[in-house]
């Protein structure tokens, strides 16, 4: 086993614990097992794909690994206590989690994105960082290393972990995600954390019947039979087929209403990864937490929140392809192919219009042909929203008015529509004839959806696990404003030159992928554009000379890094190839006397720290 640098892990600090039977915890619990921290916060959909990598690593090690879930929260609502609590069930995190809402762990860890894992050896040294998703190989190499190792050492001490689950609740529903009105005037609700689908009758209560039997799986069949995995989009086709986004299984779902047989449509239940193909036989090609579906332009399109890009399914020739976005996570207009969007969430059609929710931007934007372009091409613009960092509760006009973190949109008779403004527990509506957005209800706990019903609205609660309906009034109520940037504190840089180096040091037993050409890629940016006078754009060298451009302040620097390792043995006839990667937005600030280099860790450590 190569040497390693022994860092002392620094003490875990936070408001309180969850998942320990109401213990409070210290790093000298964790003494004697190898723990791994994950640093997560719930908005964040990339957070949510680790969840998804670690639990077979926990399953597997299960006496002699711990994970930590450090809770740092991007948005206001999710320093709330209660909704980090609602998040654990709703995502079955069935480990220990430190709340900490004023991100004290984060501070001391030196962490800069979500997400990012830290491993802590049985002696309480940090012996690895790894920043974003796709390290779940690299984990499970070096814990059967440190469990060789630190068993030899006897410092190793096998045994059940802390956690301690919560009591189950009785509810109908558990964290419905969408809804869907059925022809016949019946509610079709995904309830998501009890991976079903349930068809409540028309009062909205009661339950008619479910689809699935609620275990988590990807298994096609009959309704008691199949399997699904955290289900969140529905849509009807024009015949009658619903379609199910099923969201960790990354594949698309089909129902029949009459007899409940469910199929797989799309996906291969495998995640996509830069480099694979992006358009092709549908029950081929890999696709990334599919979070909503909506028929529009003849076409379903599907709001691929696990890669920042809205893609189709064709039913007629069952094909798929990516139609909006380029995988970069932010807020940019333009050409679809061009375009950059922030985890989709929701979408609803009208005759012309594809309407968004981009959650992460806290924005609504829209798709609609470009009439000035190629035949049948399509246009992203944005109807309101400016970025990712900013975002709060101001009813007004457009270029003021503010969301945070919405997750659905719902078409209105009169052409407007109303947002399941899920983070500030409101139901909005935005009307692009006067460019203003008002407030319709608030004490709404997480909406996440909504749909029309005989001129009321019907709200699914998430949080409150029920749909409420709600009249729809004449007249908006409005709210007294509230506006919000991300609590991350600004990295305080030097004029002048910044040199960027994101660390990356492949795994033990991997090397980078070289076969065909470069194994790295990275691509800067800047919001505002005008911070950086050079550097910009994309290459594959992991390190670049930045220049700040003078007069300009303060800005976000957004980094995106990809790595490709395989497996090094020179036996292994068809080594297993690894992707890493990571989007980060630093919010930085120029002052003399600032850093004069900026250090992002993808994998590894960063030895000049």
């Amino acid at each position: 086993m190569s040497k390693r640098a022994r860092v002392r892990a620094p003490e875990l600090q936070g408001r309180t614990w969850i998942n320990t039977g109401g213990k409070e915890l210290s790093l000298a619990d964790f003494r004697g097992s190898i723990l791994i921290l994950d640093f997560w916060t719930f908005c964040c959909v990339n957070c949510l794909h680790v969840l998804d990598e670690l639990r077979e690593l926990e399953e597997k090690h299960r006496d002699t690994v711990v994970i930590v879930g450090v809770h740092s929260p991007k948005f206001v609502h999710e320093a709330e206590h209660q909704a980090v609590v609602d998040a654990v069930e709703r995502y079955e995190v069935h480990h220990p989690v430190l709340d900490d809402p004023e991100l004290a762990t984060w501070k001391q860890y030196a962490v800069r994105a979500w997400p990012t894992l830290v491993v802590i050896d049985p002696e309480g040294y940090v012996v690895a960082q790894h920043a974003g998703e796709g390290h779940a190989h690299a984990l499970e190499t070096l814990v059967a290393e440190l469990e060789a190792e630190h068993g030899a050492k006897g410092t190793l001490r096998r045994g059940d972990g802390p956690y301690v689950p919560p009591e189950p609740v009785a509810t109908e529903l558990r964290f419905p995600g969408k809804a869907l009105l059925l022809p016949g005037g019946t509610f079709l609700v995904s309830d998501t954390t009890r991976h079903q689908l349930v068809e409540l009758a028309a009062d909205g209560e009661s339950v008619l019947r479910r689809i699935g039997s609620g275990e988590r799986g990807l298994v096609d069949g009959p309704a008691d039979r199949a399997r699904f995995s955290e289900p969140q989009g529905l849509a009807l086709l024009p015949d009658g087929t619903v379609i199910v986004a099923d969201t960790v299984n990354h594949a698309l779902r089909s129902l029949d209403l009459a007899t409940g047989e469910v199929r797989t449509v799309a996906g291969t239940g495998r995640q996509w990864w830069q480099g694979s193909p992006a358009a092709g036989p549908a029950r081929e090609v890999d696709l990334s937490s599919p979070w909503d579906v909506a028929w529009f332009a003849d076409r379903l399109w599907i709001a691929m929140a696990g890669v920042h890009q809205l893609w189709t399914y064709d039913p007629a020739d069952g094909t798929v392809r990516a139609a909006a976005g380029t995988t970069n996570e932010g807020l940019v207009d333009g050409p679809a192919a061009e375009a950059w969007f922030a985890q989709p969430s929701g979408l609803a059609a009208t005759e012309d219009r594809l309407w968004i929710a981009d959650s992460e931007t806290s924005a609504v934007r829209y798709v609609e042909r470009d009439r000035d372009g190629a035949a049948g091409g399509f246009v992203v613009r944005t109807a309101v929203g400016t970025g990712l960092f900013d975002f709060g509760h101001r009813d007004g006009h457009a270029d003021q008015a503010l969301f945070q973190h919405p997750l659905g949109v719902t078409a209105l008779p009169d052409g407007s529509v109303a947002v399941s403004d899920t983070y500030n527990h409101a139901l909005r509506r935005f009307d692009p004839a006067s460019g203003e957005v008002s407030t319709l209800a608030t004490d709404l706990r997480e909406p996440s959806d909504a749909v029309l019903v005989d001129g009321d609205i019907v709200v699914v609660e998430s949080a409150r696990h029920r749909l409420t309906r709600l009249r729809l009034p004449e007249e908006a109520v409005r709210v007294a404003a509230v506006a919000h940037r991300t609590q991350r504190a600004a990295t305080e840089i030097a004029p002048g030159t910044l040199r960027l180096d994101v660390v990356f040091q492949a795994p033990a037993g991997q090397k980078l992928d070289t076969r065909y050409g470069p194994s790295t890629r990275l691509l800067v940016s800047s919001t505002p554009p005008e911070l950086l006078a050079e550097g910009e754009g994309a290459g594959t060298d992991l390190s670049r000379e930045l220049v700040l451009a003078d007069g300009v302040t303060e800005g976000v620097l957004h980094v995106s890094a990809m790595a490709a390792s395989c497996d090094d043995d020179p036996l292994n006839e068809y080594p297993a190839c690894h992707v890493h990667q990571q989007d980060w937005g630093v919010p930085v600030r120029v002052t003399d006397g600032g850093a004069t280099r900026l250090p992002l860790v993808l994998a590894g450590m960063d030895e000049d720290e």
